[in-house]
């Protein structure tokens, strides 16, 4: 079956816990058990209704505050198709927990609360869902229940959102009018509604056609690991397993690993369930080479006809994660697909203010969940395509040799 991610975006309060509750809900994804401490956990607060958000958050400063703080991971299937969603918070100080919810997304669900319309958050949101090249954009005007399911209320947030999105690389946005708290157009379509003739969120997200998202030009297949086993039966075996990142892999494909350089052909693919003859994304494989070559993790198996880029210098759009900011001159490991080098961040171009989506060009104090352009020199030639091109080849991240936290996350651009 086909995998869906996609990720929650949008101001507090729109209701995106709630909404991806009552889609876990209604979609009958959740055991009973669950829904019983749901409905405990409710009434000891005091509410009249069951209070679906408390399906994602978990923590116990979410309940409290009534808020999303970290990103909360769910999974859910139909029989059309499996799901993995990210709940993240819209509060702007948790700018890095969207950006890291959004970074494996093939779609983002923009809450828009039908009361106030398009929002300073919701613009920031989506300026980050554009910036992270996510494909797919379905707006839900939600609390459509608290403006008497109006059609006119609907058209003028649409008209709205439309205006501002018409600045951004957003290839597809669709629109729905929603009540996450009572259902209305989340799995059944809604009866207080008649006028919106489109499909439900669910219905939507079951056939939104994703198979063209993947980059099936540009063969790309970062080696994660070698496997040699030991038994006599394969005592011959040298298979070189890992994702594939892009494109199409056959039997007999000539191939060239980077950085080395050295040629050779593809003799065999292997896959849990035994060969095959061709291999593409998201595929997890074995490919075994008709010559013996020195391939370890971090080299890339590529076609001869269409290579990556090959350097030491990036240009990178980066969003910060850590409290503290870059030390001047400092080395971290940079880690994209399976290769791991180190790299020092030689020079900040420009800061981008998520607000205006302006750049700041004389500001070069970067703090979390800042986003800025910067020039990096790695130690090690680094195997990569344009982020735009390729999501998997063209993003990396940035870890603190000393403490080994993730500082921060990036894009890479020409």
């Amino acid at each position: 079956m086909e995998l869906l991610r996609f990720t929650t975006a949008g101001s507090v309060d729109d209701g995106k816990s709630t909404l991806i509750g009552r889609l876990l809900y209604d979609s009958k994804s959740i055991f009973e058990d669950q829904i019983e401490a749901v409905k405990q956990s409710s009434e000891r607060k005091g509410l009249q209704h069951v209070d679906l958000s408390l399906l994602t958050d978990g923590l116990r400063s979410e309940r409290e505050q009534g808020i999303t703080i970290d990103v909360a991971y769910r999974y859910f299937a139909t029989p059309k198709r499996k799901f993995i969603i990210a709940d993240t918070p819209g509060h702007i100080q948790y700018t890095r927990n969207m950006v890291t919810g959004a970074s494996t997304a093939n779609l983002a669900l923009v809450l828009i609360d039908a009361r106030h319309g398009v929002i300073e958050q919701t613009c920031r949101h989506s300026f980050i869902a554009s910036l992270l090249k996510l494909p797919h954009i379905i707006v839900c005007v939600n609390k459509m229940d608290l403006v008497d399911y109006s059609e006119q209320v609907f058209n003028k947030v649409v008209e709205q959102y439309h205006e501002f999105a018409s600045k951004l690389d957003i290839k597809d946005i669709r629109y729905i009018p929603i009540s996450a708290l009572d259902g209305d157009n989340v799995v059944n379509h809604s009866e207080n509604m008649k006028w919106y003739k489109g499909a439900s969120l669910l219905d939507t997200l079951e056939t939104l056609h994703i198979g063209s998202d993947e980059n099936h030009l540009d063969a790309r297949f970062p080696v994660q690991t070698v496997i040699r086993p030991h038994a006599d039966e394969y005592h011959d075996y040298r298979g070189y397993a890992g994702r594939i990142a892009g494109g199409i892999f056959r039997v007999g494909d000539n191939v060239t690993i980077l950085p080395s350089g050295l040629t050779s052909k593809i003799k065999l693919i292997n896959t849990f369930d035994g060969p095959v003859e061709e291999a593409f994304p998201p595929m997890s494989v074995s490919i075994c080479l008709e010559d013996d070559i020195d391939v370890s993790r971090g080299d890339m198996i590529v076609k001869n006809n269409n290579q990556p880029q090959v350097s030491q210098d990036l240009d990178v759009l980066m969003c910060w994660m850590s409290a503290k900011g870059p030390r001047p001159g400092a080395k971290y490991y940079l880690k994209s697909t399976s290769r791991e080098v180190m790299a020092i961040i030689k020079e900040v171009i420009y800061k981008i203010d998520i607000n205006t989506m302006q750049r700041l060009d004389q500001d070069n104090d970067i703090r979390m969940n800042d986003m800025a352009r910067v020039k990096m020199r790695t130690t090690r030639p680094l195997i990569f395509d344009e982020y735009r091109r390729n999501r998997i080849t063209g993003s990396l991240i940035l870890i603190d040799e000393a403490t080994n936290e993730t500082v921060a996350a990036g894009t890479i651009h020409s």
